[in-house]
């Protein structure tokens, strides 16, 4: 079920603050019952059957949970095995249904075998929820939250549907205390309300109209058509903006929802694309991720304060996970690697911090330059056709612009005006330069409310509502 979605917007959400606000407002047992259930269902409505990989998830991580609370006073040999079996059952849920066919399709290929196994399909947010599953029981290992008996607060953790699909990758310790003592007001529900109609505002007039461009050029140079150099870039382009529009917009409306029933998740995205470092872009990217793979394997393989051919080490690791938590495809291995080489260079080198005069723009033409072909190798379906893109953005075909070109960029060129100006913090600074009072208020209300109409009228006019971080 997308949040983008009519169902959700006048069924599933409406009735689910009813019960939550109305029928179950005296008990917060109830309520949180109430939303595991609310959750499964919000899951089942697009993946039945993925449901028992879930409560499965659920099940033997609470017993993880319960293990480790039980022996790491005591017997700290048991709860480290316990940690070992815990990461061991959650990437072999990940293996078995997101890398298992990649995995032997490439030892077909390699070593001419003949491994013939049914195509496994890849349940919706499995890797977003495996990783919260394993934090809840590292968090309790180390301390950062309490274990939880009840099974149904571990269930409410790993499921809660704001972010069972996409994320944010909302740790265990961020969130312990609230999932019994958390407070809820109206004014964090008008908030998280408004928050949430932002994403949807993204999502719906933003990310879909650069979809439409990007799949269309993208799509037809795979099926052969050869690209000018103006329209490669154009792709490129509108494919860079789909992907933060898209994703930073469902963790809007992620992080919005969850503050409506007195959840305070951390933030996802902090306009990325004014970073003037690979370094700097992520720490603004996917934050939620970055963080994971930081505090619970960058750290424990020793960070930074190591020698040089250590930290390179490390840095590979964490770089080539992340490219293959991405999805089974050696474009997301390459796309990993290629920030593994690009942090290596800055970590070692440093040159991005310097401050010598007029330095930045050239520092943010870098980052953007390497932030884009990086996201053209992601959106390729195999490294061919990512190198023979990249290659027609320089020139290859010989071919500046194209007649399809101009037929493109009139379609979307109001959309990458808005794209561009509010991938930049102009609507925060509007905000810290602007009084509240009741006509900022009233101005704000207003916006809001076109916002809303206007996203209303695309998805109810248009069917075309992708979304790209369902695929990981």
């Amino acid at each position: 079920m997308l949040f983008s979605s009519t169902v959700f917007l006048f069924l599933f959400l409406p009735a689910v603050i009813f019960c939550y606000y109305v029928i179950f407002r005296k008990s917060r047992k109830l309520q949180n019952l109430f939303l595991v259930f609310a959750s499964l269902f919000f899951y089942a409505w697009g993946e039945p059957k993925f449901v028992l990989v879930m409560l499965l998830s659920i099940f033997m991580n609470w017993a993880f949970g319960l293990g480790i609370s039980r022996c790491k006073t005591n017997n700290e040999k048991l709860a480290k095995l316990i940690i070992a079996l815990t990461v061991v059952f959650n990437l072999s849920i990940l293996f078995v249904f997101k890398y298992l066919n990649f995995t032997a399709d490439n030892i077909n290929a390699l070593f001419s075998a003949d491994i013939h196994i049914k195509s496994i399909a890849l349940p919706i947010g499995i890797s977003f929820f495996t990783f919260q599953a394993m934090s809840y029981v590292i968090d309790v290992y180390r301390g950062n939250g309490e274990v939880q008996k009840n099974i149904f607060n571990v269930a409410l953790y790993i499921s809660f549907f704001p972010q069972l699909i996409a994320g944010p990758i909302v740790r265990y310790e961020t969130v312990a205390k609230q999932i019994n003592d958390r407070i809820e007001t109206k004014e964090d529900f008008f908030e998280g309300f408004s928050r949430f109609l932002i994403g949807f505002s993204k999502k719906v007039l933003l990310a879909n109209s650069f979809a439409i461009i990007a799949d269309r050029i993208f799509d037809g140079f795979a099926e052969g058509q050869s690209l000018s150099v103006m329209s490669a870039w154009l792709g490129a382009i509108c494919y860079t903006l789909q992907i933060f529009y898209d994703f930073s917009g469902y963790s809007d409306m992620a992080i919005g929802l969850g503050r409506m029933f007195g959840f305070h998740f951390l933030e996802n995205f902090d306009y990325p694309y004014i970073s003037t470092s690979i370094t700097e872009f992520w720490r603004r990217w996917h934050i939620s991720l970055g963080t994971w793979f930081r505090d619970y394997v960058y750290f424990p393989l020793g960070g930074s304060r190591v020698k040089k051919p250590r930290l390179v080490f490390n840095l590979f690791v964490v770089w080539l996970l992340t490219g293959i938590w991405h999805g089974a495809n050696w474009t997301f291995i390459v796309w990993g690697l290629m920030y593994f080489i690009l942090l290596v260079i800055e970590k070692l080198t440093g040159f991005y911090k310097t401050d010598k005069r007029g330095a930045k723009p050239f520092l943010w033409i870098y980052s953007m330059l390497f932030v884009v072909l990086g996201w053209v190798i992601f959106r390729s379906p195999d490294i061919t056709s990512a190198a023979g893109y990249i290659l027609s953005m320089f020139g290859k075909t010989g071919e500046f612009i194209d007649p399809d070109f101009a037929v493109n960029i009139r379609q979307v060129s109001v959309y990458l005006l808005f794209g561009v100006i509010f991938s930049f913090p102009v609507i925060r600074k509007i905000k810290e330069k602007t009084k509240e009072n009741t006509v900022t208020d009233i101005v704000y209300i207003v916006l809001m409310t076109v916002l809303f109409i206007l996203s209303l009228a695309s998805i109810v006019s248009s069917s075309y509502n992708p979304f790209i971080y369902f695929n990981f």
